[in-house]
């Protein structure tokens, strides 16, 4: 059982969560709780550490965002026991969470848990602080965005879990964000593939890598409220039960900036030399497109995570200044929207009734890419609303019986 931070935000919360855990523990179950930080305890730690320095080491920053999960763990831990239920905090460290040693955004590579069995067996709620691990020569990291997410689902597999119910603050997965589209439904079912392209084009409520780990083990996924008692959203690998909609979600993502370079030389390996200085700079491209070429040059667009804006600016400056191209360009006020469904597999006419939708709603459209479950377009920042409710309407997700408050 996963509890984010909105869900841990204040003793209340605590209280709240450590009920549910007492209910299913008295209910018979072998019960493990990761916890993500309170509120937004982390974003204070990160301004912190901004008030000291403007280039923060990735490993210190490493060291003090792990600490907000401590303080939860601990507090949860200490709110079970007061209702007179044993229960045992572990950090990510102690319950052998072993990772890659990069920093901020680190990968797990095996889990031990012999500690948490060890819990499980002596009848107590185990309680595991979620975003982090530890290098195999004992340095301290944590796992990136969605990392709590990403321990609860590898804790699952390790320990052969029935289930990881990832509780949230919305009542699971909708067809799109429901403070867009008022008129968005929740999804009862939904399978990983899906799931996978959801998350990696911008649905928050699940991260990309849990939804990679929970497919790659076999783990079934339970995302619902930690507010209510109401049933979420399943996700499992798709079967011939479960419905293969055409379009089963329209999906915005804001985090990314799009970077154009003029004047590229159009000769063999340009290309190539472009996004090695990228990689070097171990920066994750998204979306890329290069125009047709004109008296020997051509325009090469790409996408990348806003938060690596700086890092991405000076990879560019290098591979401008290697290549010989003209000059560079960002924007920073796009949007990438996106539709994701199984059915598009069998569906010809899925792009054409995307576009016509944009080209409806006045919405130009700036990059294409694809994917066989999976269409997405960048617009103009300031356009993205209108163009997800569009989609959506297009697409017939609207739920009929909800009220659409947004005009």
């Amino acid at each position: 059982m996963k509890f984010g931070g909105t869900s841990v935000a204040t003793p209340g919360h605590i209280r709240r969560v450590a009920d549910r855990l007492i209910a299913r523990h008295e209910a018979g179950d072998r019960v493990v709780a990761v916890v993500s930080a309170m509120g937004k305890v982390t974003d204070d730690l990160v301004d912190l550490a901004h008030q000291l320095t403007a280039h923060p080491s990735v490993r210190e920053m490493d060291m003090l965002l792990t600490t907000g999960e401590q303080v939860s763990i601990a507090l949860l831990a200490m709110a079970v026991q007061a209702r007179g239920v044993d229960a045992i905090s572990f950090t990510g460290a102690q319950v052998g969470i072993m990772t890659s040693s990069t920093f901020s955004k680190a990968q797990i590579l095996a889990i031990d848990a012999a500690c948490v069995r060890e819990a499980l067996d002596e009848g107590k709620i185990v309680i595991v602080a979620g975003f982090q691990g530890r290098t195999p020569d004992g340095q301290i990291t944590t796992l990136g965005r969605g990392g709590s997410d990403t321990t609860a689902v590898a804790l699952a597999a390790g320990l052969s879990a029935d289930l990881a119910e990832i509780y949230t603050d919305v009542a699971g997965v909708y067809t799109a964000d429901p403070r867009i589209v008022p008129k968005a439904r929740k999804i009862d079912v939904i399978g990983y593939e899906e799931m996978l392209e959801m998350a990696s084009s911008g649905a928050g409520v699940l991260s990309m890598r849990s939804v990679e780990a929970a497919r790659n083990h076999g783990v079934i996924i339970h995302c619902r409220s930690s507010f209510t008692d109401e049933p979420g959203t399943i996700v499992k690998e798709q079967d011939a039960d479960m419905e293969q909609a055409i379009v089963s979600g329209v999906t915005f993502d804001t985090s990314e900036v799009k970077f154009t370079i003029r004047a590229v030389p159009d000769q063999a390996g340009v290309a190539a030399q472009v996004f090695s200085k990228l990689a070097d700079h171990d920066i994750n491209i998204d979306m890329i497109i290069q125009n047709i070429s004109e008296d020997g040059a051509t325009d090469i667009s790409f996408t990348a995570p806003t938060g690596e804006l700086d890092v991405a600016e000076q990879a560019v400056r290098e591979a401008v200044e290697v290549i010989g191209a003209r000059t560079w360009v960002v924007d920073e006020d796009v949007a990438k929207i996106s539709i994701v469904g199984a059915g598009m597999k069998t569906q010809p006419r899925v792009s054409a009734r995307m576009f016509s939708a944009l080209a409806a709603a006045g919405i130009n459209i700036d990059l294409i890419s694809t994917s066989p479950i999976r269409l997405s377009c960048v617009v103009a920042q300031d356009q993205m609303e209108d163009a997800v409710r569009a989609l959506h309407t297009e697409f017939g997700l609207d739920d009929s019986s909800a009220v659409d408050e947004s005009n």
